[in-house]
């Protein structure tokens, strides 16, 4: 599949041209599911006993994700009619076939959980310990999917009443003031500024999600909105290793930007040296780049001008400009002092203002200046460039978890449900590219040897 282009000896697309029984074994050991079966375990000897193979189950769910199968019903059929798939599921003769409804309490149960995502910080870990993960470069992105929810029918909210014309009283004025201050006390952090998020912990910011679904609007490439209900999956990958490093799943109507510094302080956790953040336009506000700072990495975000008229003394790019207005070139950064250092430009040489008082030969900026015109390396230069295109990681993810590990395919209502089917999806992703590195891995060894 050209859609991943991986540098690898052992692709995904190879690990799916496998037999399914060394497919199967591959993406399993991956995973381990003994929290989940130990969540799952009568906890003592009274009530009737446990019929159903739980460890078989939640394998038929992955392997319902791997295999392209639709529905939980059609999941079944195969594990009726393919005795072979159902015992590389892990189920024995003598088991019995579960049926939709045992599915679907089980899904129930483990989308009150958070071991799913407990379960892709294991892989994760176990990748990045193998050495398959040593990502400078991290590109976030968000994509849109249908809830199988329909969209609630809004009520026609009464007309209010007209407003009493003039200045409101004092004691209106303060009536106002506190029931204002009472319903931003009750929000939501994501109700608020996005600035409001960088002083809140990590396990605040991700408990307080918004996940159920909602409408979403966007632009398409023809500058038209499109508009769905459902969600938003958020997604931070290595552009390198094209591992997902962090996911969350928000309401449609989630704006992509609110999403960015929960993925950056989750990144925080991980025993990675994140050098680069790279996000498109979306992204461009302060509190991102300021959280990027906080991480002692660098920002290469598109820059979204919004109404901001000329910078006078200087370019496009925010490059200083001689008095001719020849832009000054991006010469190095002392990490030290975090400052940039710009030159004089090539046109100089036969400018009659070289050797004037005006034409000032060295310029040195500080990123504290603006974190958000100013980064290493600056933005306008080769590198800066060569960084950015480092995003199409995320955008080629995305559409892989959408066209090859059913993200679009959302078969459960509400929030919860349709996040536990989100959180699977990147398991199975993460643990298939595991699975490959790992077989890439023992294939480049016995070439080794044998040459």
């Amino acid at each position: 599949m050209s859609i991943i282009r991986q540098g690898s000896l052992f692709s995904i697309q190879d690990l799916y041209d496998l037999e399914p029984t060394q497919r199967f074994e591959a993406i399993f050991s991956t995973i381990d599911i003994e929290p989940i079966l130990f969540s799952l375990s009568k906890k003592t000897n009274h009530g009737a006993p446990t019929k159903l193979n739980y460890a078989a189950m939640i394998y038929a769910l992955v392997a319902r994700i791997v295999e392209r199968i639709p529905t939980v019903k059609d999941l079944r059929k195969r594990l009726k009619d393919d005795v072979l798939f159902r015992l590389e599921c892990g189920f024995l003769f003598s088991d019995a076939l579960p049926s939709e409804a045992s599915f679907s309490r089980l899904v129930q149960k483990l989308s009150q959980t958070a071991l799913l995502e407990d379960m892709q910080n294991q892989i994760l870990l176990q990748a990045i310990q193998e050495g398959f993960v040593e990502d400078e470069a991290v590109a976030i992105d968000a994509t849109h999917f249908e809830s199988r929810d329909q969209a609630k029918t809004q009520e026609k909210k009464a007309k209010p009443e007209p407003k009493k014309r003039g200045r409101r009283s004092k004691a209106e004025k303060e009536a106002y003031e506190k029931q204002k201050q009472e319903e931003k006390a009750e929000s939501s952090v994501f109700e608020k500024l996005i600035a409001d998020q960088l002083d809140v912990p990590l396990e605040t910011l991700r408990s307080q999600m918004l996940i159920e679904p909602a409408w979403g609007v966007k632009k398409n490439s023809e500058g038209k909105n499109v508009f769905w209900y459902g969600f938003k999956g958020h997604l931070a990958v290595g552009t390198k290793s094209q591992y997902i490093l962090q996911s969350i799943m928000s309401s449609g109507s989630l704006n992509d930007g609110k999403a960015a510094i929960p993925l950056l302080k989750g990144l925080q956790k991980l025993p990675l040296s994140v050098r680069y953040g790279i996000m498109d336009a979306g992204y461009d506000s302060v509190p991102i780049y300021q959280q990027i700072y906080r991480m002692e990495a660098y920002s290469i975000i598109a820059y979204n001008k919004r109404n901001e008229g000329e910078t006078i003394g200087f370019d496009s790019h925010f490059a200083p400009t001689c008095v001719r207005e020849y832009s000054y070139r991006y010469d190095s950064y002392d990490p030290k002092y975090k400052t940039l250092k710009f030159v004089r430009p090539k046109e100089c040489k036969d400018c009659p203002l070289a050797q004037d008082s005006l034409c000032q030969k060295i310029y040195k900026i500080r990123i504290e200046t603006d974190v958000r015109r100013y980064t290493a390396p600056a933005r306008g230069t080769k590198k800066w460039e060569e960084l950015y295109d480092q995003r199409t990681a995320v955008e080629r993810v995305i559409a892989y978890l959408k066209e090859f590990f059913q993200l679009n395919n959302v078969r459960y209502r509400t929030g919860k449900k349709a996040k536990f089917h989100f959180d699977l999806v990147t398991l199975v992703y993460n643990a298939s590219k595991l699975a490959a590195d790992r077989i890439g891995k023992e294939l480049k060894n016995t070439q080794t040897q044998a040459a």
